[in-house]
């Protein structure tokens, strides 16, 4: 089965705000500030961060995701996005962060807490990308409806 993009699409529209709320309110309460957003900002100015963040989360994710891996990501729509999610926390712990100066697993950002924080939201995100849309297939009732004649 195929996933049906505009089902993910909108779970990308749910799940991005989400983890945005995961990385502004949820992060500050375990004592870590987790803000991509000023990160990217310092590098090309909070507009082009914010900018970034938004694309990557409601266009350029959802399209790797749907397009990409979820036909060789195991389990179900769930699980899929929540392991995809945890792709892109990987991704961002090893590479990205690094790129921006909080060092391999946020070393230089928050440490533990952060990486914590972190794979909070982006599991959070990933689960929306499958979840949300609870129909995320193109057909997700087996069968062809039978076809009533008068």
């Amino acid at each position: 089965m195929k996933p049906n993009f505009s089902m993910v699409f909108l779970g990308a529209l749910i799940g991005t705000p989400a983890m945005s709320v995961a990385m502004y309110v949820v992060a500050p309460l375990v004592g870590v500030r987790v803000d991509i957003v000023a990160m990217l900002g310092e590098m090309l100015g909070w507009r082009m961060g914010m900018l970034i963040h938004i694309l990557n989360g409601v266009i350029i994710f959802p399209l790797v995701f749907a397009f990409l891996f979820y036909r060789f990501l195991p389990g179900s729509p769930a699980a899929k996005g929540m392991a995809f999610g945890t792709l892109l926390w990987l991704t961002s712990q090893l590479i990205v962060m690094p790129i921006m100066g909080a060092g391999l697993l946020s070393s230089h950002a928050g440490g533990m807490r952060a990486v914590a924080a972190s794979l909070f939201g982006h599991v959070a995100y990933g689960g929306f990308l499958g979840l949300f849309p609870m129909l995320a297939y193109e057909d997700p009732f087996p069968g062809k409806p039978k076809s009533v004649s008068l």
